[in-house]
């Protein structure tokens, strides 16, 4: 089976109604992104930060994966997909998908605040005074602006792997995230999913102006020729 890598941002995930910061002026659900998503803003307010995600993740329990969710998941049937995505949200692993890289975290787990390895699950309310095995206090599991990425690494060695790069829902403006596709093979076609792409199409590159759903299918049907 070829090697099949998928980089999805969140606009894979705003079909499903999950809100996305970059399309809302820089606020994120009504807060300034550094309010919420730094280390600084943790420091200066973790109860505000905590109850944040706390909100982001029973806003999950109400959502479901949508069709460009589904069609990614199908492309397992006839490739070897990982998918490397820097969403937050759980949707792909619902929708069936089995090899999922979150290089910015996950919702559905918790951290200790001294310790980014000493990760467990979470499925409900991160509150102060809720301490992690090593004593610390517990925190959201997720790479704060700053912070550094620790997937990073491994998504670059699957990238250099793929036969062919799909690219869905995402600005191409996050660094280091936006860097992944320069990692592909000089050969390895690259498809390029967005209704707002930053890039135009060009050699190997080909874009698709459209929503998450409605291009991934047109891309698994180029494929399927």
């Amino acid at each position: 089976m070829k090697n099949l890598v998928v980089l999805t941002g969140a606009g894979v995930s705003a079909e499903s109604g999950i809100a996305t910061f970059r399309d809302a002026g820089g606020l994120w659900e009504g807060h300034d992104i550094m309010e919420v998503a730094s280390p600084e803003g943790y420091a200066a307010n973790p109860s505000l930060v905590l109850d944040f995600y706390n909100k982001r993740r029973a806003q999950l329990k109400e959502v479901s994966p949508n069709e460009a969710h589904f069609c990614i998941a199908g492309l397992e049937r006839n490739y070897n997909v990982n998918i490397i995505t820097q969403n937050v949200d759980d949707l792909h692993e619902r929708a069936g998908s089995s090899k999922v890289i979150h290089l910015h975290g996950e919702l559905k787990k918790a951290r200790s605040s001294k310790n980014a390895l000493e990760i467990q699950e979470c499925d409900g309310d991160i509150n102060l005074g809720d301490k992690s095995a090593d004593g610390s206090q517990l925190r959201p599991h997720i790479v704060w602006f700053g912070e550094e990425v620790p997937e990073m690494d491994r998504a670059i060695e699957i990238v250099s792997k793929a036969d062919v790069l799909l690219i869905v829902g995402t600005s191409m403006q996050v660094y280091p995230a936006a860097g992944l596709k320069d990692y592909a093979l000089s050969h390895a076609p690259i498809y390029f999913v967005d209704p707002a792409p930053a890039l135009d199409s060009s050699g190997r590159l080909t874009v698709i102006k459209e929503k998450a759903g409605k291009g991934v299918q047109m891309v698994v049907d180029l494929l399927s020729f």
